[in-house]
């Protein structure tokens, strides 16, 4: 086959990669998204290095509520898997449920950090308060803004499927998957990070 025809042909480029195109979308924007983290949790460990390891203001963090929140995060990465399994199985009512569980579990995510939040504000522990409190509003806030991104997505597609699209859109269950385990991933080095280490 010359190079020509293979240029001629859609298919040969599309066959080359033998996945759907959202797929690949999700995972260059989830690596990207790595890039932001990455370069965070980069700077905070430098920072923390240099500055003598903020122990004092580690102290400070309420580290009970947070492996509550990473409990709750972890459950949620099991409904999310379960939610997909049923989109693949093509039981909708099922899907449905474990996006709504998902919901569920991330909204009660957002809600003990904001417990958390209100508490430190409340004992002047705000992202003035110092380097490690920058850091610590900064990487959380923008996990938190992820989980709420995911929540949005999670519900718009399990409205979604109570619809007539079902055949149309059930495989968007697995992108959200994929989004909603990255999201998962970074708690999980943002824990040990700020309140463990």
């Amino acid at each position: 086959m010359s190079v020509a025809s293979i240029a001629e042909s859609p298919a040969s480029a599309r066959d080359f990669t033998r996945q759907p195109l959202g797929k690949i979308g999700m995972w260059w924007f989830l690596a990207s998204e790595i890039m932001v983290f990455g370069g965070l949790m980069g700077s905070y460990i430098l920072s923390r290095i240099a500055n003598g390891g903020w122990v004092a203001e580690r102290a400070h963090v309420n580290t009970r509520l947070a492996v509550i929140n990473t409990l709750v995060l972890l459950t949620s990465s099991l409904t999310i898997v379960e939610a997909h399994a049923a989109a693949e199985n093509g039981q909708r009512d099922r899907t449905r449920k474990f996006l709504f569980l998902t919901v569920l579990l991330g909204c009660m995510f957002l809600g003990i950090k904001g417990f958390e939040y209100t508490h430190e504000i409340e004992n002047g522990f705000t992202p003035w308060a110092g380097l490690f409190w920058s850091f610590y509003y900064t990487m959380t806030g923008l996990h938190g803004l992820h989980v709420v991104a995911g929540i949005i997505i999670n519900l718009s597609l399990a409205i979604a499927l109570g619809g007539r699209g079902w055949d149309t859109i059930r495989h968007r269950v697995e992108y959200a998957g994929l989004y909603w385990h990255f999201v998962d991933l970074v708690w999980i080095f943002l824990f040990p990070l700020l309140y463990l280490a």
